[in-house]
């Protein structure tokens, strides 16, 4: 299946270089290409991408309200924030406006083809060791503490089997780890996660894996 990507940045050399960089793979096809953020709508609308690569920094409508736009409109396309610094609080709101995850500008051509590949099958672009980092500073900041509250009473919210389907998700286990670990077959895995999303309004897993974060459940903590 091939890859609709749309490139949203300011910058034409950037543009430029990632459309080179990208087109280049078998399975990506540059469909279109935007210079700030108040295109994205009707670009959408008229390239249909799969996945649109999104610069945060951009002088009219900067990427992240973008991405808030866009990600709650139905049938969005998963997006790809694209940033200079991977400890940005930017990158954090991005992540809960429903962006699937976030690559640094200078990232190697290959790892940026595989997070559109991840995001394009549903799987958030997040390297373990920026995860930790990004999680960590949401859950260890004291002003973070009542949203860790309302957190651990949403998860409250679910059934047993989706709280734990929830927390693995939380914890970066995969649909097929998930199942091995709590004994049910991928498609219940699956149909868990959907319910999750649907229950609490959220747009794909970086947002359940954010929930759990903020509930203090993803390192080692299983009284759900």
């Amino acid at each position: 299946m091939t890859i609709r990507l749309l490139i949203v940045d300011d910058d034409p050399l950037v543009r430029a270089g990632l459309a080179l960089m990208l087109g280049g793979a078998d399975d990506l096809e540059i469909v279109g290409e935007g210079a700030d953020g108040r295109e994205v709508p009707e670009l959408v609308a008229l390239h249909a991408p799969d996945v649109v690569l999104m610069d945060i920094r951009m002088p009219h409508v900067d990427g992240l309200t973008a991405t808030e736009r866009l990600r709650a409109l139905p049938g969005a396309p998963e997006v790809v924030v694209l940033t200079t610094f991977h400890a940005d609080e930017q990158v954090l709101r991005a992540l809960r406006a429903g962006a699937a995850g976030f690559v640094l500008k200078d990232t190697k051509p290959a790892e940026i083809v595989a997070a559109v590949r991840r995001v394009a099958a549903g799987d958030p672009a997040l390297s373990p060791a920026v995860t930790r980092q990004l999680m960590a500073h949401v859950v260890e900041r004291p002003e973070q503490q009542p949203r860790r509250a309302t957190a651990a009473a949403r998860l409250a919210e679910l059934a047993d089997r989706e709280r734990e389907v929830a927390v693995a998700v939380g914890r970066g286990r995969s649909n097929a780890e998930i199942a091995a670990e709590l004994y049910m077959g991928i498609p219940t895995v699956k149909a868990h996660v959907s319910r999750i999303l649907a229950k609490f309004g959220l747009n794909n897993r970086v947002q359940i894996a954010l929930l759990v974060h903020d509930a203090g459940l993803s390192e080692g903590e299983d009284d759900v």
